[in-house]
């Protein structure tokens, strides 16, 4: 008979309310916060017994018991040895590329990613004396062709926005270890429910929590998984950098997590009905979700995705005023930035990131006038698809 604790018998969506089950002696069904800083020290055994790296019962600065039960969760969901938390999605990415990185160095990043990402690479990174070379990520000839003997890293993100294009896994990893690389990969848009980067050889899985994690617009916090070899390299940079999630928001996030299998299950039904509907509609020139059978890139996302995720992408035949007009006109989606909430959201790409990025980083991200990206929350169906219907 299996070992219960065993998270191999059990379906991703029963794992994410059973995977800490045996986290410590705490027998309440709903975990209790740690809010404390402090712990006391009994004698000289125990001293050497907490003060580990990634322990949890020393100082919180090193670690904090609610944060540490959601990164279990975490990383079992994603196939991985361990992991920890971070006050944002950007303190995760942050303090793991600082780990691997020094001056010398070059990565290899594709020409799309997370704005926060993309900022990192271009403005942050250079002042540390790191190059960088951005690649089309729907080739891996691209990334083959960008590596240089001083490569040590591979940044990659997929799905992306705003075209959602495809990186595939199995290739580019391949290639990676070829070379003796380290692959780093944001997992925050299809989550662990709806692919395991690791499962295709990727080394280090980061998550902006605040997203589908939290799920309720209500928390700022990012995960990382590993390892444990590299886990504990991140860790103790960390400890330095102090970027540590707050009990609180681990917290939530950990009570959030618990429905993240009926969340997605309804993220991705809406996405995929709403790029259907859009699709045959004469107001819309193009729509980009990989679960559409005409998207380029579709036979790629299926082999390596058990879902499609809760974002899509389409460009209006009227331009920036029609984007406008559409977006004014939604009585369901708000118009805000962030995403991954039980609420729908909408922007426009043009109108938000046109004051932040450079016009031809716009344009090489493929962003036009009238393009509007879409993030289903987990309303009914067809009330999204009757609203939009209006709106349009």
């Amino acid at each position: 008979m299996a070992d219960k604790y065993d998270n191999r018998i059990w379906s991703q969506n029963t794992q994410v309310l059973n995977l800490d089950e045996n986290f410590d002696d705490d027998l309440a069904i709903s975990p209790s916060i740690h809010q404390s800083v402090n712990y006391a020290i009994k004698d000289e055994q125990h001293y050497e017994e907490i003060d580990v790296p990634l322990g949890d019962k020393f100082y919180s600065r090193r670690g904090n018991p609610t944060s540490s039960r959601l990164s279990k969760i975490i990383a079992g969901l994603e196939g991985g040895e361990t992991g920890m938390m971070f006050a944002s999605g950007m303190a995760a990415i942050s303090t793991t590329m600082m780990t691997f990185l020094k001056a010398g160095d070059h990565v290899v990043a594709q020409n799309c990613h997370y704005i926060g990402i993309g900022e990192m690479i271009d403005k942050i990174l250079p002042a540390q004396g790191v190059t960088s070379t951005r690649v089309d990520q729907t080739s891996v000839e691209a990334f083959e062709q960008a590596i240089r003997p001083n490569t040590k890293l591979i940044i990659l993100e997929t799905p992306v926005n705003p075209l959602m294009h495809i990186t595939d896994f199995k290739a580019v990893c391949e290639l990676a270890k070829s070379y003796g690389i380290l692959t780093f990969c944001d997992n925050t848009f299809a989550t662990p429910l709806n692919q395991r980067p690791m499962d295709f050889g990727v080394d280090i899985v980061m998550h902006s929590a605040t997203k589908y994690i939290g799920g309720h617009h209500d928390l700022l916090s990012g995960s990382v998984t590993a390892s444990a070899e590299i886990m504990e390299k991140i860790w103790d940079l960390s400890m330095t950098l102090g970027s540590v999630a707050a009990p609180f928001n681990s917290w939530l996030a950990l009570r959030g997590i618990r429905t993240l299998g009926l969340r997605i299950a309804q993220h991705n039904k809406n996405a995929m009905a709403i790029a259907e509907y859009l699709e045959q509609h004469a107001a819309v020139e193009k729509v980009y979700y990989p679960g559409l059978k005409n998207h380029p890139q579709h036979k790629l996302a299926k082999s390596q995705m058990s879902g499609y995720g809760g974002l899509l992408t389409f460009d209006l035949k009227g331009g920036y005023d029609a984007g406008q007009s559409f977006i004014k006109n939604l009585n369901l989606a708000r118009n805000a930035s962030s995403l991954g909430g039980v609420s729908s959201t909408v922007i426009q790409p043009a109108a938000l990131f046109g004051g932040r990025l450079p016009q031809e980083v716009v344009e090489k991200q493929g962003i036009t006038m009238g393009m509007i990206r879409f993030a289903t929350g987990i309303e009914t169906t067809d009330d999204l698809i009757n609203d939009i219907d209006q709106a349009l």
